[in-house]
């Protein structure tokens, strides 16, 4: 049987809702897709994790939006590149598909840090693009114990 997996966790900076980070991601790839570089999705961050192997056994990203981690992106690749001034970058290929999780709180960081398996809420059971309930409407009603 194999170990859980190591994972990311970052802040969804300018994100209201999952139903939002949907479509910013949808439109990317479509820009990508128009510009001929296929149906890639990779956000860029400044640093490249040293546990790349273990992420890429399994591990997600998972999203922080409006305090709340809610929903996670598995990893699919991780690329250390530089960009035209020469400054060392990392793009993190993530799957298309957002998987909901269980709203849990999180404190503010900056950039991205590890999220050990005993650490990362559960999913939801919900894989989708679309998100019928606002994010903060859905972490309430979780919370009262209505969803």
């Amino acid at each position: 049987m194999n170990a859980p997996a190591l994972n990311l966790i970052k802040l969804c900076v300018g994100i209201e809702e999952p139903a939002h980070l949907a479509r910013v991601q949808e439109r990317r790839l479509r820009e990508g897709q128009e510009a001929g570089l296929g149906r890639r999705l990779v956000h860029i961050t400044r640093n490249t994790p040293r546990r790349s192997a273990e992420l890429l056994d399994g591990g997600s990203l998972y999203w922080v939006i409006k305090g709340r981690i809610q929903v996670r992106q598995r990893l699919l690749d991780i690329e250390t590149d530089h960009d035209a001034d020469g400054k060392r970058l990392c793009r993190l290929a993530l799957d298309p598909l957002l998987i909901e999780t269980e709203t849990w709180r999180c404190r503010a960081f900056q950039g991205w840090r590890y999220l050990v398996p005993e650490n990362t809420p559960p999913d939801s059971g919900t894989d989708r693009t679309d998100f019928a309930l606002p994010g903060a409407l859905a972490a309430e009603l979780r919370e009262l114990g209505l969803l």
